[in-house]
């Protein structure tokens, strides 16, 4: 495996060597003071460049970087759908098991780059680049709810609890309500629970990614609880993850409103448990919801 200092000498000398290479910018993992280090960390580099379009040619890339073992080009794909903004994205994992996430975008664009704090200047060919502080978390700690986005997050949570799940749950659609309870149930209370430790540690961190770092900042009894909503495809294990989810989220909902004078729509909370229960016991072949 090549070590880290050959990684990045190889990724400088390819900007070197290429004078349609202006800049080169480094950011995610890499360079967060924050994140011990591990050997699965990518290598997250930005090329500023004069013109984008030579950079789709697959062969001059490749020449340069090794052998690949997987590669993924996101903006020649349609599923997903790409981002469509200029850029060119190659996702390559080499053999060596080094990766590298790489993208060229137009040197125009810097300033807009730079706004990321988790940014480095690896090389300004045309010293350019304006001075940015060294790499931190700042554009990724958790910041205070306002009354509007606590208000939608428990909105969005009681709905997907009383009207989405039941129902899903109910005709035994378990890919879709798989889903769903990642989408209405679980975003939102991890957006709870962001807010939670925000107050416990005065905002000064980060979860990290989907909420990477959510077991290092829980108290161990509410990971213990977050850590049991997850579950297999056993529709009795999965209904008892609904009570769990339902329970951890009032708990640290009611929290983090009387934290900012937010009121928590206790009553509609109410009404959607009440439903979930009573779908729970609703039989299979029932002509009528009541």
């Amino acid at each position: 495996m090549r070590t880290e200092q050959e990684m990045l000498d190889l990724i400088i000398t390819f900007a070197e060597q290429d004078h349609r290479i202006r800049g080169v910018l480094m950011n995610g993992s890499r360079v967060n003071p924050n994140i011990k280090k591990d050997i699965f960390q990518d290598y997250d580099i930005v090329y500023l460049v004069t013109d984008v379009e030579p950079f789709k040619d697959e062969n001059y890339i490749l020449s340069h970087f090794g052998e690949v073992m997987l590669m993924e080009k996101p903006e020649d794909k349609i599923f997903p759908p790409p981002i469509g903004d200029g850029r060119y994205t190659y996702l390559m994992q080499f053999m060596d098991g080094n990766r590298i996430d790489m993208q060229f975008i137009h040197i125009s664009k810097v300033d807009e780059l730079i706004k990321d704090s988790l940014t480095k200047v690896l090389l300004d060919k045309d010293h350019n680049i304006p001075d940015i502080p060294p790499p931190s978390e700042q554009s990724y700690l958790i910041k205070k709810p306002t009354e509007k986005l606590y208000n939608d997050c428990c909105n969005s949570f009681i709905w997907g609890l009383g009207s989405h799940i039941p129902k899903t749950i109910w005709r035994q659609e378990l890919p879709l309500l798989m889903r769903l309870i990642d989408i209405v149930l679980r975003e939102p209370l991890i957006q709870m629970l962001e807010w939670h430790i925000g107050i416990k540690t005065d905002y000064k961190y980060s979860i990290g990614k989907g909420g990477r770092h959510l077991k290092k900042f829980l108290e161990p009894e509410i990971w213990n609880d977050f850590e049991k909503t997850y579950t297999d495809a056993n529709y009795d294990n999965i209904w008892n993850s609904l009570f769990l989810f339902h329970d951890l989220f009032k708990k640290t909902a009611e929290h983090v409103g009387q934290v900012y004078g937010f009121h928590f729509p206790e009553e509609e909370c109410k009404r959607a448990l009440e439903f979930l229960k009573h779908v729970k016991e609703l039989p299979q072949d029932a002509k009528s919801i009541f």
